[in-house]
């Protein structure tokens, strides 16, 4: 995968996304590449993309493996039609549009283990992390962040039982700008409904359809409490409603707790 690569996937697929490509062989992360390159100059859909990453970024401060050559590591920058309260909805619009395309291009079964790990074969095979500045008039840019592991390979520690590769489930190798190039297509397209409504509601049906959490029974590990429920589906901002045992309905906000199954980690 390279520049040129990229852009032949892309073209005619996207009106916006990807209107600027960066390119990196290696990089620090896509996310600090865009967070400190965006500016007047950079303008909205602009992408940042690198084969290797020094320092990948996870939810929550964790690191993210990066190697080069296996898989798909990339940032896009929104600067358009997003207050500050919508912003963390686009980690759910880029969840469903990754998990969608993998489904369609490769045939194996993704969900997504809310509110925006992309899950394969019962492990992690993408993260999502997406940043915001914050202007005197509100939101400046939203940096969405995605990696993704294309390739077989090795994970090591507590890795080794929860994530996985596409390679590894689906059993065949993935093009990588091809996969990117359709991502971002569904990614521009489920965005135009999201800030057309204002809210999930339009993709909300589509994205429970490939929640995993739906239906069964979670743990959330929220600071104030630990406590057990089934998870019910999303609200139109996104956050988790889970029944308790009790029959009580507790709406759960991604920034302030974990959720987990009961038997692990989906």
């Amino acid at each position: 995968m390279n520049r040129e690569s990229i852009e032949t996937c892309l073209a005619g697929k996207t009106a916006w996304a990807g209107s600027e490509i960066h390119y990196y062989d290696i990089t620090d992360s896509t996310n600090v590449r865009a967070w400190q390159e965006t500016g007047q100059s950079t303008g909205n859909g602009a992408l940042f993309v690198a084969d290797a990453q020094l320092g990948g970024k996870g939810r929550r401060g964790r690191s993210w493996e990066s190697p080069g050559g296996r898989n798909l590591y990339f940032s896009l920058v929104l600067k358009e039609g997003l207050s500050a309260d919508r912003a963390p909805m686009v980690t759910l619009v880029m969840a469903l549009s990754v998990a969608k395309v993998l489904k369609d291009r490769t045939g194996c079964a993704a969900g997504i283990k809310w509110p925006n790990d992309i899950v394969a074969g019962g492990r992690k095979v993408c993260g999502i992390l997406t940043e915001m500045k914050l202007g005197n008039a509100g939101t400046e840019f939203v940096v969405i962040g995605v990696g993704i592991n294309v390739l077989a390979g090795d994970f090591e520690g507590d890795l080794a039982d929860r994530a996985t590769s596409l390679e590894a489930v689906c059993g065949k190798a993935i093009d990588r700008a091809g996969l990117l190039a359709d991502i971002l297509a569904a990614f521009e397209a489920f965005y135009g409904d999201f800030t057309g409504a204002g809210d999930l509601s339009p993709l909300k049906e589509a994205y429970e359809e490939f929640l995993i959490n739906k239906d069964r029974e979670v743990r959330v590990l929220d600071p104030k409490g630990e406590y057990t429920g089934t998870a019910q589906g999303i609200t139109d901002s996104g956050e988790l409603l889970v029944i308790k045992a009790d029959g009580t309905i507790e709406t759960v906000y991604a920034g302030e707790v974990s959720v987990r199954g009961i038997y692990g980690y989906v």
